[in-house]
């Protein structure tokens, strides 16, 4: 018996020394673009929206239409992405509360220092990819069912010209992020269209340099969906409606405008502010 006390004193003891268990990490899951993350954005912003509010946020980075179908399954909080027509129908499908406007920049063309194809001085960007097609010079497309992707086969249905037809040819999909894709093309080199914001951050450069810009066909617009809760009642809406007020709001619209990339602004905040539920 004297011996059960002390071994029971002694648990009692140690048990005594243990730090209180942790209190559960508030989170909420974000589905979003690559974009967003190979730009650095999310790693300036989120732990701001986590100092107001003491929510974490768990980023999962896809392209677009992968970030839609994960969300349409109910397996993230909250979409950022960045294809209007797509958002607009997740939301009308049922899928999404309510889309907001959050920020924008705009697509470019990078490509050989050189300029095989002669591009550098065309002022418009479905000119631009004609002359790619036209000279048969490389040119690697994401291939990922991205935004990205998606707005580059826009330009080229403009264009007149059905590029999957030359696929394995001058055409080449990596089938990939934004960051590998522009690793694709500095190795070749080839001609690829890309986010701003990725862009700037990447390193590997190579022969590329920035070939095409401002074409109004090019602006590049994010929008924010709240997961609907109706649809997938385990949706952490509060928390998720909580970081959209964020976002959209004073700010988290600061933070987007204030975050650079080498001096330059990588993204412009444009949203009208979110109301909670």
């Amino acid at each position: 018996m004297p011996g059960r006390l002390i071994t029971t004193a002694l648990v009692a003891a140690v048990m005594g020394l243990m730090p209180a268990p942790a209190a559960a990490e508030q989170y909420i899951t974000l589905v979003g673009t690559t974009s967003t993350d190979n730009s650095g954005l999310y790693g300036k912003i989120l732990p701001l929206f986590t100092a107001r509010t003491g929510i974490h946020v768990r980023v999962v980075s896809v392209g677009t239409g992968r970030a839609i179908n994960i969300a349409r399954n109910g397996d993230a909080d909250v979409l950022l992405v960045h294809h209007r027509a797509s958002e607009e129908k997740f939301v009308a499908e049922g899928y999404g509360v309510k889309r907001y406007d959050v920020m924008y920049n705009d697509f470019i063309i990078v490509g050989p220092e050189n300029d095989p194809a002669g591009i550098g001085g065309l002022k418009s960007v479905v000119d631009e990819l004609a002359k790619i097609a036209k000279t048969k010079n490389f040119f690697v497309s994401r291939g990922d069912d991205s935004g990205t992707h998606k707005k580059e086969l826009s330009i080229w249905k403009i264009a007149g010209i059905d590029a999957a037809k030359a696929s394995g040819g001058w055409y080449r999909e990596a089938g990939a992020g934004m960051g590998a894709t522009l690793n694709t093309a500095s190795a070749m080199p080839a001609y690829t269209l890309a986010d701003r914001g990725t862009w700037l951050k990447f390193e590997n450069r190579g022969g590329l340099r920035l070939l095409a810009e401002n074409d109004p066909l090019l602006l590049n617009p994010y929008g924010v969906i709240l997961i609907n809760p109706a649809r997938h009642p385990h949706i952490k809406a509060k928390m998720g409606q909580a970081f959209i007020d964020w976002i959209t709001g004073p700010e988290g619209q600061a933070a987007i405008k204030a975050y650079r990339i080498k001096g330059s602004q990588a993204f412009f905040p444009n949203a009208k502010q979110a109301v909670s539920r």
